[in-house]
């Protein structure tokens, strides 16, 4: 009887810690998107909240196919996502992701995050910086999640949204030069985990083959 009543304290106790920390969640969620909406410039036209969101739906959506359910994994997971191009309110070309953990770090304890969690979450933005190197599994779901669309069929749309962001903050860049810089980064990136290999690697390599044909035209 004593151990039946013990298993389901324990049980109780863990519902109630998954519902805390989800709560934590949406709470800085709803924050983060509204500083996102109002004060990230309006030239941002891939590095925009919709990006971000789009980052957060495939980090949930990759976990899912990871066999990720540690709530507190998911929980450092999502706010990884959400947080990991805020930078860009405050920098563009250099040191974006250590401006993201900065605000992280300055944010996220008034919403209860523990030191340990927002170390974790700030490893997993900082993990993000191209040329990507991920280790552990979260940081290879965030990295995928982050450039999902390489190997997704909004591949152009998307990346002519950031061939306009660039030149919108003085790159000057040609659609010669981008093209030849596109088929550079699709050569050398590869995905990290394994569903994102199953399923979006053979698009990213149909991407890679029309534009090496467009520079044979």
């Amino acid at each position: 009887m004593f151990k039946i009543g013990f298993g389901l304290l324990k049980i109780n106790t863990l519902i109630i810690l998954a519902v805390r920390i989800n709560m934590q969640f949406e709470k800085v969620n709803s924050y983060i998107q509204q500083v996102l909406k109002t004060e990230i410039s309006p030239f941002l036209v891939y590095h925009s909240l919709a990006h971000t969101l789009g980052v957060l739906d495939a980090s949930i959506e990759i976990a899912k196919e990871e066999n990720i359910t540690n709530e507190n994994d998911l929980i450092i997971l999502k706010t990884a996502a959400i947080f990991h191009d805020c930078g860009f309110i405050n920098v563009y070309d250099h040191e974006v992701e250590e401006e993201a953990c900065l605000i992280a770090k300055r944010v996220l304890p008034g919403y209860e995050y523990s030191a340990d969690q927002i170390e974790q979450i700030c490893k997993l933005i900082l993990k993000t910086k191209i040329p990507q190197q991920p280790e552990t599994q979260l940081e290879k779901i965030l990295c995928d999640a982050d450039l999902n669309y390489l190997g997704d069929n909004d591949y152009e749309i998307i990346s002519n949204r950031l061939f306009l962001e660039l030149n919108s903050n003085g790159k000057n860049i040609s659609e010669k030069e981008w093209l030849e810089l596109q088929i550079d980064f699709l050569e050398r990136h590869h995905f990290w985990t394994n569903s994102c290999i199953v399923r979006n690697e053979q698009k990213k390599q149909e991407h890679l083959s029309r534009l090496k044909n467009f520079v044979l035209v």
